[in-house]
């Protein structure tokens, strides 16, 4: 059975489960150590690198299967696994140590981490998987799978996050998000989302 069938049993199973003290969503916080590690780039992913000054510089890339970019000036770069902060250190060290610029400003922004996903299940029009970005919220990651069907419960969508070593289930307000009467909820890389059957 694939990840993504176990997935959307686990969805189903979660509808039928309730939480016993769900955390305030409004508590959990980014593992920061847990999210740099989850967004090294890998096969697939894109990205584009600015150079402040020199738009023959800036681009968008793609990583290949070996882990590599092809730069201008530079070459090839081996960037699999790195963060964008130090795909952006390595891209400025090696322009200035090839002689090509003095003191150049890199940035790294992430579009499209290909080999990181979340997961929307439930009652949405097209769950599955999607590529996880940099910065993603729960609202922009059920647009992705199409919105909320007609019968879901739109304010009281459940995430699933590996806290600590263990997993937790974390109940978002989403249309209360959608309509700015609660602050908006980001995502890590692993997270799943479940849209439950409204009650009626």
């Amino acid at each position: 059975m694939n990840r993504f069938c176990l997935l959307t049993l686990l969805g189903f199973a979660l509808a039928g489960c309730p939480a016993t003290a769900p955390p305030d969503y409004q508590n959990i916080k980014i593992d920061t150590t847990a999210l740099m590690n989850a967004t090294a780039v890998g096969p697939g992913d894109i990205f584009e690198i600015r150079v402040y000054g020199h738009r023959d510089l800036t681009g968008t890339y793609r990583v290949s299967s070996g882990g590599m970019i092809n730069f201008p000036l530079i070459g090839q770069v081996s960037v699999g696994s790195m963060t964008s902060t130090a795909i952006a250190e390595k891209v400025r060290s090696a322009l200035v140590s090839g002689g090509f610029l003095r003191e150049p400003h890199v940035a790294v922004y992430i579009k499209e981490l290909k080999s990181k996903k979340v997961f929307v299940l439930g009652q949405v029009h097209k769950p599955g998987s999607f590529p996880y970005e940099e910065n993603m919220s729960i609202v922009q990651a059920i647009a992705l799978s199409g919105g909320f069907g007609t019968l879901a419960q739109k304010n009281y969508a459940i995430v699933t996050r590996v806290i600590n070593g263990a997993e937790k289930r974390i109940p978002v307000p989403v249309e209360k998000i959608i309509t700015d009467k609660s602050p908006n909820f980001l995502l890590q890389p692993g997270d799943i989302i479940f849209v439950p059957e409204a009650v009626l």
